[in-house]
């Protein structure tokens, strides 16, 4: 059995969805599909999930929300007239969509994440409907009925019921059409994942199902070495194992979400990312392990928006408990931390800047100062972080000082060097105005000459 995954520009329009259907027709195996809401058709277009969350604004304001609703009617109508399908569907969206801005406003969040799960809800039970409607029988399943998640107020994941749950999904003889996104908590509660969680759906499902393989669809041919917006036509990975996709997508690959590979790492599910458009493709695989090649990095990323708390204390490291009680503090304010470089008298945290606000950070900067009798804090603002990663990196001599040499010649200052235990990875903290300088002179260093 192979689960595959749709993105949201792979049923943005009637189009799209027609490719869709070509592409699970065109192998048995593919017996699960897990979908995205409708993305944008062209550049300038609207995601029929920010759309959603128009909606949802409007109507925690107690605005009229029925131009917002319409909008959003509207943009499934236009598929599924493309699609040739009668109207039934649309209003049964246009009836859950009403029901979901009525219902209860006491918690914003959970009330939001309702509104913008119909985005894939409404668009699984749409592609279901078309299927059937071109003799592929076909079933939407709701998460409600297995996809069991955890309680409020950590960020959603899969509780282990889940999996077993879904398990008997494998007997099917129908395709299974499945909302990404989302699901319910044992209280029947509805909890999104994180923004780009159709890739942990689908992952799910696949771990659930023991599939051989999980396909992810998106809009490109496979994962590219460096961000090609930025880098001129960057090598394409065609092999990648687990880790190093987790490291390049956590910093800023957007191709696959960063959480995606944890339930298909568990159990070891092949992952084959391809080109809805272009599906004879190969694409990039993400197995447990690979062959190393000679060429010790295999992609270079970079994501801007962190934040770094400077604490210095002199004797800082003869003082027992000294980290966790600098680590507390940041609990309390329910913010997680991404790296922690120190020396003997000072440590450095840092943090993704959308987790700051004016509010906690003064109550961050008094309380290391008084609690922790700190000599000195500070808040800095406008990091990135560059990330180089490559299972070849461990056995390769001098890889650290050829990248802060190539970083250096762009007149920029590292901040602060990082590398995993595991060695598969080394990172860089630098001002995010160098970023794109960095990720090019980076790029230059390890793969200039270099087309496999």
């Amino acid at each position: 059995m192979i689960v595959c995954k749709f993105g949201g520009t792979s049923v943005a329009s009637a189009e799209q969805i027609q490719k869709v259907a070509n592409i699970v027709k065109s192998n048995p195996a593919r017996k699960i599909v897990a979908v995205s809401a409708p993305g944008k058709r062209s550049g300038d277009d609207i995601k029929v999930t920010d759309l959603l969350i128009n909606l949802a604004m409007a109507a925690l304001k107690n605005e009229d929300i029925e131009e917002e609703l319409q909008i959003v009617v509207n943009r499934f109508m236009a598929i599924a007239d493309g699609l040739e399908l009668d109207y039934t569907i649309c209003n049964v969206i246009a009836e859950d969509l009403r029901e979901r801005v009525q219902g209860d406003q006491s918690n914003k969040e959970l009330f939001i994440d309702s509104i913008k799960a119909a985005g894939e809800d409404n668009n699984a039970k749409l592609i279901a409907t078309y299927f059937n409607s071109i003799g592929m029988p076909a079933r939407y399943v709701s998460p409600k009925d297995g996809l069991v998640v955890n309680d409020l107020p950590e960020r959603t994941y899969a509780l282990p019921e889940a999996y077993a749950n879904l398990a008997p999904l494998k007997y099917t003889k129908e395709i299974i059409v499945f909302p990404g996104f989302f699901g319910y908590t044992k209280a029947g509660i509805l909890r999104t994942f994180d923004r780009g969680g159709s890739d942990i759906t689908g992952s799910i499902l696949a771990a659930a199902v023991e599939a051989e393989l999980y396909e992810n669809f998106t809009d490109v041919d496979c994962v590219f070495s460096a961000n090609p917006k930025v880098v001129n036509d960057p090598v394409e990975i065609k092999e990648i194992t687990y880790r190093e996709m987790r490291e390049l997508s956590y910093a800023g690959f957007s191709v696959f979400h960063d959480e995606a590979l944890m339930p298909v790492y568990k159990i070891g599910v092949p992952v084959n990312i391809k080109n809805t458009n272009n599906p004879s493709a190969p694409g990039t695989r993400i197995v447990p392990r690979r062959s190393v090649t000679g060429r010790p990095v295999t992609g270079i990323s970079a994501d801007s928006g962190f934040s770094t708390l400077y604490v210095s204390k002199y004797l800082m490291n003869r003082e027992v408990g000294f980290g966790r009680k600098l680590l507390q503090i940041l609990e309390d304010e329910n913010i997680s931390y991404e790296h922690t470089p120190s020396g003997l008298d000072d440590i450095s945290v840092i943090m993704r800047s959308n987790q700051i606000t004016l509010e906690n950070e003064e109550r961050i900067l008094s309380r290391v100062k008084n609690e922790l009798n700190a000599d000195d804090v500070q808040m800095r603002h406008g990091f990135s972080m560059i990330v180089i990663v490559g299972e070849g990196m461990r056995n390769n001599t001098g890889l650290a000082a050829r990248a802060a040499t190539a970083i250096s010649k762009t007149g920029a200052n590292i901040e602060m060097i990082n590398q995993g235990s595991s060695e598969v990875s080394l990172v860089f903290g630098v001002l995010q105005e160098f970023e794109n300088q960095i990720l090019q002179a980076l790029y230059g260093e390890f793969f200039a000459h270099v087309r496999v």
